[in-house]
């Protein structure tokens, strides 16, 4: 039995990619094509949860296909069309001290060094020079996730992120 409370979800089957039963992937990973190294993925069907082993992946453009036992023609593959691929935790690779997965930052408590709470990390984005916290409290605010400076210190424990941050700001 699958339990979601442990599941991330790490993509989406996006569509079918040729007649051998092969999907495209929309992948959260990074590098995208990573979400083929984690296997079983979990994807809730219509009739419930099922597990998938993958047989193979690879990028392919701006997106990720991939072959899963089991689904071998293209009517198979498409009845996974738009399920989320979810993993359990316990799946991920282990981070050094001081990095986080976003999925731990999300919905953390965010105050800067005078103590002003500024609300909660309401999601990440991706930018491109850095990544982004998103914190909603009584307006929304754009924190850029730059540990050592903007970041002063992630207390997972505690659930809190201390920021340098001007609340006015």
């Amino acid at each position: 039995m699958v339990s979601d409370d442990k599941l991330l979800v790490l993509g989406r089957i996006s569509g079918v990619f040729g007649v051998k039963g092969w999907v495209k992937i929309f992948s959260h990973t990074d590098p995208r094509e990573k979400i083929t190294d984690y296997s079983p993925w979990s994807v809730k069907l219509k009739q419930g949860w099922r597990e998938f082993e993958v047989e193979s992946g690879q990028r392919h453009g701006k997106s990720v296909i991939a072959k899963l036992k089991g689904i071998d023609d293209r009517e198979a593959a498409q009845q996974l069309s738009g399920a989320e691929i979810t993993v359990q935790q316990q799946q991920l690779d282990k981070l050094a001290e001081n990095e986080y997965y976003w999925h731990q930052l999300e919905g953390l408590k965010v105050v800067n060094q005078q103590g002003v709470e500024l609300g909660h990390i309401s999601h990440m984005l991706e930018t491109g020079a850095n990544d982004v916290m998103v914190v909603v409290g009584d307006r929304e605010r754009l924190i850029p996730y730059t540990p050592g400076l903007a970041i002063i210190q992630v207390d997972l424990a505690e659930g809190r992120v201390t920021v340098d941050w001007d609340p006015e700001f």
